[in-house]
């Protein structure tokens, strides 16, 4: 070869690279989201992505598009939807709760897929280890079977003379099981009697608070599918029938329920973001560890309180993160 024909064709190939190089820099980039709920009930976590996004250079509509599917709390739609978003050739399915993130995993062993919440990833075997996940998934953990046990001892300081709570949960997410035997062991501690009512679908949720309401002097609510998709229902129907009840997100708390002590949901979707840039720059979701929750909040409301009769003691108003009026 000459050296002006050597020349040249180093000096295309260094011209297609940059090329190259620029169309993958204004790359528009696709994200699935696999909810529980529809974009309307889940305004506080999706400002917060989309904000945890706009933080880190992307923009919707200009950079990356967003498609939502939700499973309005009915979980046997999961693959149906996780199926849809992978047709759509995403580059990345966000989920939240562990049969969401189950049925992304069943249908994809490629497409990346960060968990902006799972309560028990490591117990429900979704990854395979949380410093190394393996696989195609990574993101955050809830930690969800301890917090049962301490909204258990907040009951407690609520009603000192309680002596029984029913355990409203959908007893098929895999991780209601670890919740309830954690629930279990603190009501044998307290000395306080527990009872599962298993709840599978929204069209149960009227029969099933109903059930609580007279097996329990209180209510503890689980989250999952059924119950996120159902919370005004269910704040609805325990005003209803005045039963104390304490929640697994303070979005049930908004919705007026009484108190909630969780996890951050909009502080887990807004580092969700996070995992999405590392991947998109080239990290392999193999290998970034699974995060745990920092952010962590106790909320009451005091009209319902008033409602309900209630006196909340001034230890645990001093101990809110956030009173609602």
């Amino acid at each position: 070869m000459r050296r002006r024909e050597f020349i040249l064709l180093i000096a295309g190939t260094a011209t297609c690279s940059a090329s190259l190089s620029a169309q993958q820099g204004n790359k528009t980039w696709r994200i699935g989201m696999l909810e529980t709920v529809a974009p309307r009930l889940n305004a506080a976590n999706l400002e917060a992505f989309r904000n945890g996004l706009a933080a880190l250079g992307y923009n919707e509509g200009q950079n990356f598009y967003l498609e939502y599917r939700s499973a309005d709390g009915y979980i046997e739609r999961f693959p149906e939807l996780v199926s849809e978003l992978v047709h759509l050739n995403v580059d990345v399915i966000v989920t939240r709760g562990t049969p969401a993130v189950l049925a992304a995993k069943a249908a994809t062993s490629t497409v990346p897929i960060v968990m902006a919440a799972s309560g028990g990833p490591l117990t429900a075997g979704v990854v395979a280890g949380l410093a190394h996940p393996g696989g195609n998934v990574t993101g955050l953990s809830a930690i969800t079977d301890e917090l049962t046990a301490k909204r258990l001892q907040l009951l407690k300081e609520l009603a000192p003379g309680l002596k029984s709570v029913a355990y409203l949960h959908d007893m098929a997410n895999p991780v209601a099981a670890p919740q309830w035997q954690e629930l279990k062991l603190a009501g044998q501690s307290l000395k306080i009697a527990t009872e599962i009512i298993d709840v599978r679908k929204p069209d149960d949720i009227a029969t099933a608070i109903e059930t609580a309401s007279r097996r329990g002097d209180a209510i503890v609510v689980g989250n999952d599918a059924v119950t996120h998709a159902s919370r005004q229902q269910i704040v609805d129907l325990t005003k209803k029938h005045g039963a104390l009840a304490i929640y697994a997100t303070r979005e049930f708390v908004d919705a007026g329920g009484l108190i909630s002590y969780a996890v951050s949901y909009p502080d887990l979707y807004r580092r969700a973001a996070g995992y999405i840039d590392r991947i998109f720059k080239g990290a392999k979701p193999a290998d970034l560890p699974v995060e745990q929750p920092t952010k962590f909040e106790l909320v009451i409301n005091l009209a319902t309180a008033k409602a309900l009769g209630l006196t909340i003691p001034p230890a645990l108003l001093a101990r809110a993160d956030e009173l609602i009026e």
